[in-house]
């Protein structure tokens, strides 16, 4: 292919046209303001007009899902490509067109190419650095997190030991008193303390969960009869909502070690929860799958789902959506500190069409 002779004055004009172009990306790029498609925009409308015949150019970008051009594209063109690149992976690229009907390939200047590696490059490199930037403050964040978490805990274990004594003093008076005393009204007073002593006594329970201060007693055992018997105990509680429940496990023989109680406890509050927020006549699914390593547990209810803005609180101690008095707010956080304490993930999933899977994946061997 024969290029356009061009004089050494238009090719001096095209450099610093070319100089100018790579600042004025530079610059966009530094005066990032979070929007991807602004920038994109900017550096489109530069690059238009750093190349010989900007009336004619049309400037394409694409970048994953962000599809950008200067103005539309003509139906039969001529165009130069480079691709933006990150971490050795394609994610988009840059094409520069000429109407065919105007201009030829030949008008395009090996400069031009040059410049355009050169932009693609400097794309892929800010994207990168989001990306870095991206992953360090989520980092940043989860240390934060843990760190309020540990600290809750100390202060939490501590709470727990200094409440076990009294409330183990007013449950036992409080049944000494329902058990000895004749009076109608004592005896429904007697009760109503008794009913809130057990309550409180549950919620220390959950707190030294949380803390992870019980003793863990971690054994090889078969998980399929640990959850039967479980879901046998919630039978009542599936009845009384209206909901049907199905369980499927991929290897009935399937081991692991585990604390057995913990494990229970992990598992009636995932499915307390979601029996909660199931609507009458659905069901939930409860399934486990296994690899050579680890087994996960998965709990699929059809509810309303969970709010994206909430997700990331839900395993926070005393957060709770429910209304005052059904929930401590410890039910999720109990779940995490004994999952965690496996050396175990728990995560949340959208459930198609509508509901949430929990998702638990413990290791087979502790």
């Amino acid at each position: 292919m024969i290029k356009e002779s061009i004089s050494i004055e238009e090719k001096l004009n095209e450099r610093i046209k070319e100089l100018s172009c790579l600042y004025q990306v530079s610059t966009a790029i530094r005066e990032y303001n979070g929007s991807y498609q602004d920038t994109l925009g900017t550096i489109v409308q530069i690059l238009k007009n750093a190349w010989r015949f900007p009336e004619l150019a049309t400037v394409e970008i694409q970048y994953e899902d962000c599809h950008l051009t200067s103005n539309p594209i003509p139906l039969k063109a001529y165009s130069q490509k480079s691709i933006i690149q990150t971490s050795e992976k394609p994610m988009g690229f840059i094409k520069v067109h000429y109407p065919a009907s105007d201009l030829s390939k030949a008008h395009f200047l090996v400069e031009e190419q040059r410049l355009l590696d050169k932009i693609a490059y400097e794309i892929a490199l800010f994207f990168e650095r989001q990306t870095i930037k991206t992953q360090e403050e989520l980092l940043k964040k989860t240390a934060q997190r843990n760190d309020r978490l540990s600290i809750l805990g100390e202060i939490t274990a501590g709470i727990a030991h200094e409440l076990n004594t009294p409330l183990g003093n007013i449950l036992g008076f409080a049944e000494f008193i329902e058990e000895k005393s004749k009076g109608a009204q004592i005896k429904r007073d007697a009760q109503k303390i008794i009913k809130s002593a057990m309550y409180s006594r549950e919620v220390v329970k959950k707190l030294m969960f949380f803390s992870c201060d019980m003793p863990q007693d971690i054994k090889q055992i078969e998980i399929k009869p640990v959850i039967s018997q479980a879901l046998s105990l919630l039978k009542p509680n599936f009845k009384k909502a209206n909901i049907k429940f199905e369980f499927l496990i991929d290897d009935p023989g399937l081991k692991a070690q585990v604390d057995p109680i913990q494990l229970t406890q992990v598992f009636f509050n995932l499915v307390i929860n979601a029996i909660y927020y199931s609507p009458e006549n659905s069901k939930i699914v409860i399934a486990i799958h296994n690899t050579k390593t680890h087994y996960t547990i998965e709990i699929a209810d059809t509810g309303k789902g969970i709010d994206p803005e909430v997700k990331d609180k839900i395993f926070e101690p005393f957060y709770t959506t429910k209304p005052l008095g059904e929930g401590s707010g410890l039910g999720l956080s109990v779940v995490h500190g004994i999952i965690k304490s496996h050396r175990g993930e728990i995560s949340i999933a959208d459930n198609v069409p509508n509901g949430t899977i929990f998702k638990v994946q413990l290791p087979l061997k502790f």
